[in-house]
């Protein structure tokens, strides 16, 4: 694409189609800006667009399609096309900082993204000037400019937060530290003198103090891995300069919104981080700023009022208090009766209230309230911190708080009992309290696995929670409800089965509520249940136990799907699916009802796919109605096709790229299950599947290959004989696929169902090339997995053609080099083999090429016939070998970049491991005795005399063993 006028202008319409509410207008948009992204200069059109344009709308949509097109395309991933030519790399890292600083704060922000995007592929090795051009900035004065670099270094360094320590990490902090650890310091200073001078300024002070949170977030990173020298060198300026940041109130800087944290708040929020982490990692080197940080947190917590803009500050702050109490070195501060009394009734007790800024997130933003309930989203929330704190309290002094709360929490529910209506918050915070005081360790599989003894859950639960369960009106108190439910969620391994049990018919009532929260929570209550293990890891609750509420259930869920905010619950979703799960055959008289109704939804979903959880289970739901419905009856596959193939056809048409790789995976479900011949409706879509643009995306490979491998196994013949013509495109995907190191395996899979299925004749003509392609590719890049593969294909072409066609088809290739191969992979090689089947399919074929290959008898390849032997012997007798060359660190396959729909693996659409030799061979070290049994008695004396002379000891035993396995003897 040539930089001029008509492309810009192009460009700039399309951009601004994209931004349509009109999917008909919107998607041929958003597919031709797709279709021109691998175009050389593409991406700097899009910067010009950017920096030029007039329409400030066109400016952002610009920079948020940049970033998404740096997202999916600057890592150069191994085999995918690199779409961004190096000439447009070099030009997009010269001009992209000087552009992000000169632009507006909202192109600013997306421009920041793609430079940390940008670096953590090419810094510092591809992009070494980055910072020095960065740190040189600090010296403008303009704060726009500063605070634009500041962002920036943010968003770059902030992964040192979560990354594992590796010497190329440090390589790159202490880089990183010798250049700017110094200036960043500087400018601290400089900015809170800075403060000083602009101390009436309130404009000013803004900007000023946006600066200092972002320098804040900048020292937790630097700080995360390590206490770096410098830093420890400057502690005395840091610590002293943030502690007098805590305590200042500056009346300017203070916000009239109630729900927006302020820049004082946040600035506040994040040094109270970065006390906490000097507290937990640094704890010898901070003990003298200790104490006065503790002071200035307490005087913060008790003077800080219940705003929602206050939220982040508290809960930082209170984890501050919770990961000092919990270290030993500190736990002399919190030993007196009054300091704990005083935590409990000050900081606690407060923070555990529910709020009429959460009872309002409770009714009208659900989805949010749940994230953050459920999930224990970042969104760090006062009740979460509170819990935290007394968790960490527990850990010395379990006896005294329990004892101070057990007070609370009993003064709480006489207070509720007095006036249920008025009070209920107060049971909420009771709820609460008795929740956070219980729980000592939780996962997310079993809730909370390790209790305090002090406080008796199961009496809690038939006094208190049990009323709430078994009210009449499910959509009164819906808070304290939603409370019931959780409790029983989270406790579910600490309770009896009994009182589980009596509590299930109770959720699957609740399912009917209006309330959004309390409905999922049911929902995902009698999920976790249902997952629940007991003896003989047979599931905790059985079908018969379910069986006088299935009906109940079923209709139950599939109501809640209607209720208005739900429509794509994943919490619902996902209960329909271990339903379907846990119930099995119980569920097939109601599956005729129940399929309308999913695919009915699934039709609805994939105009505007957007919840991936929701569609995810959606898919499992029906992969698991498929399953065990034609496992009771295989006949009833075909009522599926016909549920489930007009909405396939209309996915694939529209290419929803979300679902494709789904609905091929369903398709394999189905055409397995078929005993006969291949329907025809499946004969007509087999063309498209070869076409090459659905094989471009690696989200459809692993789907693509098991589907095509459904039509080999059912439809070979059909294939054969009316898509002729389609076989070189069949193998054409073979060769693409063969070409990658990522996915040359899938390669494998689809030529193994060819072997193994398809009609010798159908594919006489192309064995040689096949075999000439992967010669080729042995020769440029062998990889173990590439040699795994091989060896298992030579092997299957061996037990299906025979030994003797094998050893012809590699000296017609080039005179002795079945010798070489047998010499050079086989031998060495087929220890690396895994997998019994894999094992059972070497076994076979190399058995024959002993048995069954004349010239392995007569030629100058007999001298490879013991080696080759005791390498059988080897697989049968020795481990695995699992080691794989340093230079070979493959890339997985979801690992791709950007948001190419990965591909998703349905549980539930599982394929049988499948044995191509099947019961033929029971037992490959008989086979191997007997094979050997019949070519001495061709041979007599042969074979004898060359296991005497060239077979080392150990392997003769086994073999000795195999030979009296077998009741035969070798003449």
């Amino acid at each position: 694409m040539e930089l001029n006028d008509g492309n810009l202008q192009t460009l700039t319409e399309y951009l601004q189609k994209t931004l349509s509410p009109d999917p008909a207008v919107r998607r041929p948009a958003e597919k031709f800006l797709e279709s021109v992204e691998g175009n050389q200069n593409y991406p700097i059109l899009l910067l010009t667009v950017l920096e030029k344009s007039q329409d400030e709308v066109i400016r952002v949509c610009a920079a948020v399609t940049f970033k998404n097109y740096i997202k999916r395309n600057w890592r150069i991933v191994e085999d995918e096309p690199n779409k961004i030519s190096d000439p447009d790399r070099t030009a997009i890292k010269a001009n992209i900082v000087n552009l992000m600083l000169t632009s507006p704060e909202q192109i600013q922000k997306q421009l920041s993204d793609a430079i940390s995007i940008i670096g953590r592929e090419d810094f510092p090795q591809k992009w070494p000037d980055l910072l020095t051009e960065m740190v040189t900035r600090f010296q403008s004065g303009d704060f726009h400019i500063i605070n634009g670099i500041l962002r920036t270094a943010h968003s770059l360094f902030k992964r040192y937060r979560h990354e594992f320590k590796s010497n190329e990490l440090w390589t790159e902090i202490k880089l990183v530290l010798d250049t700017f650890a110094q200036p960043l310091t500087e400018l601290f200073k400089a900015t809170i003198d800075l403060c000083q001078t602009h101390a009436t300024d309130v404009n000013a002070l803004k900007v000023l103090f946006s600066s200092l949170t972002l320098i804040s977030k900048l020292f937790y990173s630097l700080n995360f891995q390590d206490l770096p020298e410098f830093f420890e060198d400057n502690m005395e300026t840091w610590m002293t300069n943030f502690h007098n940041l805590l305590t200042l109130d500056n009346k300017l800087l203070q916000t009239d919104d109630e729900e927006e944290a302020g820049l004082l708040e946040l600035l506040k929020s994040q040094i109270c981080d970065n006390a906490a982490l000097y507290a937990q990692k640094y704890d010898e080197e901070f003990q003298p700023y200790l104490p006065r940080f503790v002071t200035a947190i307490w005087n913060l917590l008790v003077t800080t009022g219940q705003e929602v803009k206050y939220d982040l500050l508290v809960s930082n702050a209170i984890q501050f208090l919770a990961s000092v109490c919990e270290r030993p070195h500190y736990k002399h501060l919190f030993e007196d009766q009054n300091v704990l009394t005083s935590i409990c009734e000050k900081v606690i007790v407060p923070n555990m209230e529910f709020r009429s800024a959460d009872e309002e997130a409770f009714e009208d933003n659900a989805e949010e309230y749940i994230i953050r309930d459920l999930e224990g989203s970042d969104i760090d929330t006062r009740r979460r911190a509170a819990c935290d704190l007394v968790r960490g309290l527990c850990k010395f002094f379990e006896g005294p708080v329990t004892g101070i709360f057990s007070g609370y929490v009993n003064s709480m529910l006489t207070e509720y009992a007095k006036n249920p209506g008025v009070n209920w918050k107060h049971k909420d915070a009771a709820i609460y309290l008795v929740t956070s005081l219980a729980s000592k360790a939780q996962t997310q599989k079993h809730g909370i696995t390790q209790a305090n003894e002090l406080v008796n859950l199961c009496e809690f639960f038939v006094n208190h929670i049990l009323v709430d369960l078994k009210s009449p009106n499910v959509n009164e108190f819906p808070v304290l409800k939603a409370d019931a439910i959780k409790y029983v969620m989270t406790f579910r391994s600490q309770l009896p089965k009994e009182q589980l049990l009596e509590a299930v018919p109770l959720l699957v009532a609740h399912l009917q509520a209006e309330s959004i929260v309390q409905h999922t929570y049911a929902a995902h209550s009698l999920e976790r249940l249902f997952t629940m293990r007991g003896a003989n890891n047979a599931t905790l609750i059985t079908p018969a136990e379910m069986a006088p509420f299935t009906e109940q259930l079923l209709n139950h869920l599939f109501k809640a799907l209607a209720i208005p905010g739900s429509s794509e619950n994943e919490y619902i979703m996902k209960a329909i699916m271990r339903s379907f799960s846990l119930l099995q055959e119980a569920i097939v008289p109601y599956i005729p009802t129940l399929i309308g109704q999913l695919t009915h939804k699934l039709l609805l979903v994939s105009k505007n796919p957007s919840k991936p959880h929701f569609n995810h289970y959606l898919f499992e739901s029906l992969c698991l109605s498929i399953r065990i419905t034609c496992k009771a009856n295989q006949d009833t596959v075909g009522s599926f096709e016909e549920a489930l193939f007009p909405v396939f056809t209309e996915i694939l048409q529209n290419d929803v790229q979300e679902f494709v790789p789904y609905v091929f995976q369903v398709m394999s479900l189905l055409l397995e299950i078929h005993t006969s011949s291949i329907p025809s409706s499946y004969m007509a879509l087999f063309p498209h599947l070869l076409q090459p643009v659905l094989w471009e995306r690696t989200g459809n490979i692993p789907p693509l290959v098991r589907l095509l491998q459904a039509y080999l196994e059912k439809g070979a013949n059909a294939i054969a004989s009316t898509a002729a013509d389609k076989i070189p495109g069949l193998l054409g995907v073979f060769q693409k696929l063969i070409a990658s190191k990522a996915n040359d395996h899938q390669g494998f899979y689809l030529l193994n169902s060819i072997v193994e299925h398809m009609p010798p004749d159908s594919i006489t003509q192309y064995r040689k090339q096949i075999f000439i392609l992967l010669f080729q590719r042995l020769q440029s890049s062998k990889t173990t997995k590439f040699v795994k593969s091989f060896l298992v294909f030579i092997n299957l072409y061996c037990v299906k053609y025979g030994a003797i066609a094998l050893q012809e088809i590699f000296d017609g290739i080039q005179p002795k080099m079945f010798g070489m191969v047998v010499e050079k992979i086989i031998i060495p090689e087929v220890q690396k083999v895994s997998g019994q089947v894999e094992k059972k399919i070497c076994a076979v074929g190399i058995t024959k090429i002993l048995t069954e290959c004349p010239s392995m008898m007569d030629t100058e390849y007999t001298k490879l016939w013991t080696p080759l032997l005791q390498a059988l012997i080897g697989l049968f007798e020795l481990p695995e070998d699992d080691s794989i060359p340093d230079d070979e660190h493959f890339i997985d396959i979801e690992d791709t970049p950007g948001y190419q729909t990965a591909f998703s693996q349905l549980a539930f659409a599982g394929k049988k491991e499948h044995d191509p030799i099947g019961d033929a061979v029971n037992n490959p070290k008989i086979l191997l005795a007997q094979s050997l049994h019949k070519l001495s008695t061709a041979c007599p004396g042969r074979v004898p005399s060359m296991l005497s002379t060239s077979l080392p000891a150990e392997a003769l035993q086994f073999l000795q063993g195999y030979l009296q396995a077998a009741t035969v003897q070798l003449v």
